[in-house]
């Protein structure tokens, strides 16, 4: 991690595997030897409606798993984008899917990465991993975790199910080298 401590916002409609994001970057922070808070948001989202999580992972214990300013705020579709980027914080990373936002985001005082996850994903033969496309350019651009302490952390939450380890495996490392 560049720094003790990382809060982190996953937006985008559910059926995009928010929350495994979340919970992924969770576990493999809690693997790393970090304190980990992981919260997502169900409420009244389904598939095809909106839905976020927040995880933090820090050096030190963590108070509340709540995240209100961001230091890296990944969106997956336009709606997310439009309610979440004024909260990242000045300076944060915003990494979005271009495939469905279009136009890259306008906020100026931040490091973005913009890249058409849905559209790789699909090439990889799964439109499902874009998820995972992103998890990839956050680890590239951040450097908060290791690439190979996010792929132990993926075999373990996916353990029994080799074919989508190995397709999630490749997605992350397509995200990580587009950046």
């Amino acid at each position: 991690m560049k720094n003790d401590s990382t809060k982190i916002v996953f937006a985008g409609f559910g059926g995009q595997g928010i929350m495994f994001m979340g919970k992924l970057l969770a576990q493999a922070g809690m693997m790393s030897g970090h304190h980990v808070t992981w919260m997502p948001s169900y409420g009244a989202e389904v598939r095809g409606g909106t839905a976020y999580s927040m995880t933090k992972i820090s050096d030190r214990e963590i108070a509340s798993p709540i995240v209100t300013n961001p230091d890296i705020l990944v969106v997956m579709n336009k709606p997310s984008l439009l309610k979440y980027e004024k909260k990242l914080k000045k300076g944060g990373i915003l990494i979005s899917n271009r495939s469905l936002i279009g136009a890259p985001p306008k906020r100026r005082n931040a490091i973005t990465v913009d890249i058409p996850m849905t559209d790789m994903a699909s090439k990889l033969g799964n439109t499902r991993c874009a998820n995972m496309i992103a998890i990839g350019a956050m680890l590239k651009k951040s450097k908060m975790l290791s690439m190979k302490n996010v792929i132990s952390a993926l075999k373990f939450m996916l353990s029994g199910k080799e074919d989508l380890f190995l397709i999630n495996k490749k997605a992350l490392e397509k995200g990580y080298s587009a950046v």
